[in-house]
């Protein structure tokens, strides 16, 4: 009789001790890999689609969970989820940053939730196609050439009724929020759509005919690379606006800049040259009284609505004479205007 209760006792306990160790096994393997204070952070791309076995393999591979098969037990059978404390699994596509110090339980929450993770952007006044297409590059959003080429594709201007060669003037200044790896004519997209709807409150520039639109943001790009005080943008605007109205040049430097760097490929000078001045270029402002053919920037409001509203003013010149504070002079008088030294930035 003892002897079958031994046996007894064997086949009962060993059974419930092997679930015991297996239990235990399973729980540990869905423990965070590390502490938090030596905790790794990966980047991890879900898309669409992807399934729940291939997740488990790239995070075991990257050593972010300790067991992919564990991981895809608890995903596949809601009660081990459950054991585990986890909630059932609903992938969402998305860029997520995964913790080593996250259980299992943690990062199925964070999988299924869809915040995604992104990348801030800020991109500020004044930046050219090129410029915000290095600063994407650097962070690495997208390639810095796939970007040019987006900025220049004739269908996707079509699509917004932009009568320019590529989307120069017309990529609002903004902090934006990306995910890696995102398609440059998306980027495009959102840059684009947030200029027409910053422009749609502004009821002087809705009201404008497409050639009057296209001509104030042009004036504006220019604009936005000569101020540094916004309440100087509306007078800059009225000196511009004035020597247009009497067909006189621009002369902004700002305008030689541009040939310079994004038309030559040539370094941001220091100084301005009399030979600069005299490059035969439609975007020459010192050689021709006509308005540049296109936006030599990507201005923002300030400079977008001095162009659409300058100050109604007698100027028609305009110095700098505080190059820490960008502050100007401005006068409706040549002989006043030169008397200061009005080409101190322009070199023989």
């Amino acid at each position: 009789m003892k002897k079958h209760t031994g046996i007894i006792t064997i086949v009962i306990i060993v059974p419930i001790l092997f679930f015991c160790l297996l239990l235990c096994f399973f729980l540990y393997e869905t423990t965070p890999i590390t502490s938090k204070k030596d905790e790794r952070i990966n980047r991890i791309e879900v898309p669409s689609g992807m399934k729940i076995r291939t997740l488990a393999d790239i995070l075991e591979k990257q050593q972010l969970i300790r067991n992919g098969q564990i991981f895809y037990l608890a995903a596949r059978y809601p009660i081990l989820g459950k054991i585990a404390g986890c909630r059932t699994i609903g992938l969402e596509s998305g860029i997520y940053e995964i913790k080593s110090s996250m259980n299992t339980a943690e990062i199925f929450k964070l999988v299924s939730s869809g915040k995604r993770n992104y990348i801030r952007v800020s991109l500020p006044e004044g930046l050219t196609i090129s410029k915000i297409a290095q600063r994407l590059e650097s962070a690495d959003i997208c390639s810095s050439s796939d970007f040019i080429s987006a900025a220049k594709d004739s269908t996707l201007i079509a699509k917004y009724n932009i009568s320019e060669k590529s989307f120069e003037g017309y990529l609002f200044p903004d902090t934006y929020f990306f995910t890696p790896g995102l398609d440059a004519p998306d980027i495009i997209d959102i840059m684009v759509k947030n200029f027409f709807k910053h422009v749609d409150k502004v009821p002087t520039l809705k009201v404008l005919s497409q050639e009057d639109f296209k001509q104030t943001v042009i004036l504006a790009s220019i604009i936005e690379r000569e101020y540094r005080i916004d309440s100087e943008a509306p007078l800059i605007a009225s000196v511009f606006r004035n020597r247009m109205k009497r067909n006189m040049g621009l002369y902004s430097c700002a305008t030689i800049e541009y040939i310079l760097t994004e038309i030559e490929g040539k370094p941001h000078p220091d100084v301005i040259t009399y030979k600069d001045l005299k490059i035969d270029s439609p975007y020459n402002t010192y050689k021709w009284a006509a308005i540049p053919p296109g936006p030599i920037s990507n201005p923002g409001m300030v400079a977008l609505l001095a162009a659409a509203e300058p100050a109604q003013t007698g100027y028609y010149y305009f110095r700098l004479i505080d190059p820490d504070t960008g502050r100007h002079a401005f006068t409706a008088d040549f002989d006043e205007h030169i008397k200061e030294g009005t080409f101190y930035h322009i070199q023989k």
